[in-house]
């Protein structure tokens, strides 16, 4: 293939539309039972609110006026790409049928980074800090009680089993936050004087994006590495309906959702779709919660 301008752009939209289909090719890219989009316009957004969940007062004398907490929870956003070169012989010598593969490779990469991201972060929930400074999921989260005394409460169960989820997604506040400053952008460096290609005779294409993801609420999310029964599951349903806010006001969460890694299918399956339970008697769980099982947490 003679090289022009012609050629390199019927070549560029040919990648382009590989990399579209490559999006395409992902299933489920939605992250909305776990995570919120919050949308960013500097290098990294403030979450002091968090800490914060007004309630309706009586109105008696003046407005208490609610007041932001000083907290220094803060995501930042990070800079994503990847890129493929093409070389300039392999377009001279019309050997660019297999760069397709590669493109839409790239489309899949980038569509499934995201959800990679928001469900890695719930993974490592047992160790990473959320507003309040304890990790995620803990056993000592800090709350008032009526009196205004600190008291810990638990989001949480120990066990030796690969962990498992319930999560309230009805809440205009979600388990994660999905702060999404720039979308996948596909470039190219295509020009035949481009330093790229003088140097290294490539030419280059690429995707670039900018986002993060971090903590929201850990009220809205229950994780258990108990073994995943109709028992531990009702003391984990139990536990989060039972949740309190600060000066003991009720938060009103209940379990929407059952989360599990691919290991936990057949049991979750057991305990919220069957009829019977595993003795024969009638399941009371049945239908409880919707049900997903999230290759991302294997």
């Amino acid at each position: 293939m003679k090289i022009t301008g012609a050629a390199l752009q019927t070549l560029g939209v040919a990648f382009n539309t590989a990399y579209s289909n490559g999006v395409d090719l992902v299933a489920d890219t939605s992250i909305s039972d776990i995570a919120m989009e919050v949308p960013s316009t500097t290098g990294k957004e403030e979450y002091g609110w968090l800490g914060e969940l007004p309630d309706m007062r009586e109105w008696v004398g003046d407005r208490v006026v609610n007041q932001l907490q000083g907290s220094t929870y803060s995501i930042v956003n990070k800079d994503w790409e990847q890129t493929v070169a093409v070389k300039r012989n392999d377009i001279e010598d019309d050997n660019v049928g297999q760069y397709t593969t590669r493109f839409r490779a790239m489309g899949r990469a980038t569509a499934s980074h995201p959800p990679k991201l928001a469900w890695g972060l719930l993974k490592n929930g047992f160790s990473t800090v959320c507003y309040d400074g304890q990790f995620f999921f803990d056993t000592d989260h800090p709350v008032l009680d009526a009196t205004g005394t600190p008291q810990s409460v638990a989001n949480f169960v120990d066990g030796a089993f690969a962990p498992w989820y319930l999560v309230d997604t009805a809440h205009e506040i979600s388990p994660i936050i999905f702060q999404n400053r720039q979308r996948p952008n596909f470039v190219a460096k295509d020009k035949p004087d481009d330093e790229n290609v003088f140097r290294r005779k490539e030419f280059l294409y690429g995707v670039d994006a900018r986002y993060n993801v971090g903590f929201g609420l850990w009220q809205l999310c229950y994780a258990s590495k108990a073994d995943l029964t109709p028992d531990n599951f009702g003391t984990l349903f139990s536990m989060m309906e039972g949740q309190k806010g600060d000066y003991d006001r009720p938060l009103g969460t209940t379990p929407k959702m059952l989360i599990v890694p691919p290991v936990h299918r057949k049991k979750a399956m057991q305990i919220v779709n069957a009829s019977r339970d595993a003795a024969g008697a009638e399941n009371v769980w049945q239908g409880s919660v919707a049900l997903k099982v999230v290759p991302w947490l294997a």
